[in-house]
């Protein structure tokens, strides 16, 4: 049984890393990663980080515009805090060595589509990837912050599984399998922060990466926090259309710097049938539900996305990481059209949690994409997720701190039984319910929804339960039976959640409740 960590941390993406680094200033902090230390979705966000930083910009029109693309359900004083907050944000990563882009010796803003003015800072179109390398870069040189990559958590270790049991509900750390050997362990300590991302991999089509299975927002869940706005869903209306690369994204900038939409067959600029005003420059989800309905409509797989227009040059600086990857598919963004379809893109929903990060569960924080803060409402605004993830991961710490004396040191905890399991043989077993979910979530769960495909996906969402319930019960824990279990787990969540909303808002459109009510109302579930 080991205490030699104060804080542990469950996610090696930006939030998680924010909250080890300020942490570890006077903590002993341990970072547990599914898989590897990059494999989460922070690595893989292309556009950037918004922040107002212009000289005609306005914390107030950042406000407005998040409101805006969050249809009202975001809370106000979330939305403020975060975007008050953005600025330091972006001198912390300054310093830390993010080589963001420069313009004449200021950060470069580009513009994204639901923003009124330029306000995202960036690296090229690969933002993402310089963030979480200058966040490991300081972790790794920190000697207060150990990361353990290849670890799978399966549930929190709560009171009821102290020594001397107790029903008290407070978090002590997390019950993790070691990936290499099989083993499950126990790491325990006085504070826990949940890091672990979306549930994107929910959906047969996603740009998440392939480990956003929904585990934290499952396992908080199981361990009895209340969880949010599970049916609002981000699409991304671009993903590349292409049966070899399964999600790869083509970035928003792409429409904010000029890129149309068109119908692959005929040529029509379809956005102007949908929304005249913006064009391709509406929220997401508008985009996202006029390619989807182009798509149902005409029987097409895809649609053109097309900023051949501009010069070559432009494109090539503008969005080398994109260029490079479709030129090796065979595509030439600067001479012709990009295939694209929408695929799932951010979970809003997620974990409840206060200004403070704090969850329902005592000694449990939460940070990032699993989170429902109140911040992104019905729709998230491009570019405002890894800021949420450097303020919210900022203020676990601070709270972390702030209560240090208050927190006491942790029970003896029991160690994982596994003494009445055996190794399964039937790997088909998963894989088969794994793609299924995916299936029937898309096809009912999707971009438009009906009271109707709700229920079906209910309907199999039950069966399916008793089905893995019964093979977690039997078999020894592996990577794939932990995922499927949370992920059937977020479906539920995501299901229960819609049927509860009886309008359409922002990303949740129903076919049956097409009118926004006038009550604003957000979709809580209680365990």
């Amino acid at each position: 049984m080991n205490n030699e960590y104060d804080v542990i941390i469950i996610g090696s993406g930006a939030a998680g890393l924010t909250a080890a680094l300020a942490l570890a200033e006077t903590k002993r902090v341990l970072v547990l990663a599914k898989g590897s230390l990059t494999g989460g979705s922070t690595a893989w966000a292309q556009g950037g980080i918004a922040a107002v930083l212009d000289a005609g910009d306005t914390f107030e029109n950042h406000v407005r515009d998040t409101m805006v693309a969050g249809a009202g359900l975001n809370d106000l004083e979330t939305v403020e805090f975060v975007i008050e907050q953005a600025p330091a944000s972006i001198d912390r990563l300054v310093e830390l060595g993010v080589p963001f882009n420069q313009d004449s010796g200021d950060l470069h803003l580009t513009r994204e589509g639901g923003h009124s003015h330029r306000r995202i800072v960036h690296v090229d179109d690969a933002t993402g990837w310089a963030v979480q390398e200058a966040l490991l870069k300081a972790a790794d040189a920190n000697p207060n912050i150990t990361t353990l990559p290849g670890r799978t958590c399966i549930d929190f270790i709560t009171d009821r599984h102290r020594e001397k049991f107790s029903a008290a509900g407070r978090v002590w750390g997390v019950y993790a399998l070691n990936e290499e050997t099989g083993r499950v362990e126990r790491h325990v300590a006085r504070a826990t922060v949940l890091a672990a991302g979306g549930a994107g991999r929910v959906y047969q089509f996603s740009t998440a990466p392939r480990g956003a299975t929904g585990d934290g927002i499952a396992m908080a869940w199981r361990a009895g926090a209340r969880v949010s706005n599970m049916e609002m869903m981000q699409f991304h209306p671009t993903c590349l259309y292409n049966l070899e690369v399964k999600n790869f994204l083509i970035t928003e900038a792409v429409r904010g710097e000029g890129g149309r939409l068109f119908h692959p067959e005929t040529g029509h600029r379809f956005m102007a049938d949908y929304d005249p005003e913006r064009m391709e420059l509406a929220p997401r989800d508008v985009v996202a539900r006029a390619i989807d309905d182009q798509i149902k409509r005409f029987g097409l797989d895809y649609v053109h996305l097309d900023i051949s227009h501009q010069p070559p040059e432009f494109v090539k600086e503008h969005f080398p990481t994109i260029h490079e990857k479709l030129s090796g598919l065979g595509i030439d963004m600067t001479t012709g059209p990009i295939p694209v379809v929408p695929a799932q893109h951010y979970t809003c929903g997620g974990v409840v949690v206060g200004l403070d990060a704090r969850t329902d569960l005592p000694g449990l924080w939460a940070a990032g994409e699993c989170t429902e803060s109140g911040l992104h409402g019905a729709n998230r605004l491009a570019s405002n997720s890894l800021l949420e993830c450097f303020v919210y991961g900022e203020a676990a710490a601070s709270d972390i701190l702030a209560n240090w004396d208050k927190l006491g040191d942790p029970p003896a905890i029991k160690p994982w039984d596994e003494s009445r399991v055996s190794d399964s043989d039937e790997q088909v077993v998963i894989k088969q319910n794994w793609t299924e979910i995916r299936r029937f979530m898309w096809n009912y769960v999707g971009i438009v929804r009906t009271t109707k495909r709700l229920e079906r996906a209910q309907n199999r969402i039950a069966l399916l339960k008793q089905e893995v319930e019964d093979y977690y019960g039997s078999f020894v824990v592996t990577t794939d039976l932990i995922e499927l279990r949370n992920l059937l787990q977020a479906a539920e969540l995501i299901v229960k959640s819609a049927l509860a909303r009886h309008e359409s808002r922002g990303l949740h459109y129903t076919m049956d409740y097409p009118e926004t009510s006038e009550a604003v109302q957000d979709t809580v579930l209680v365990p």
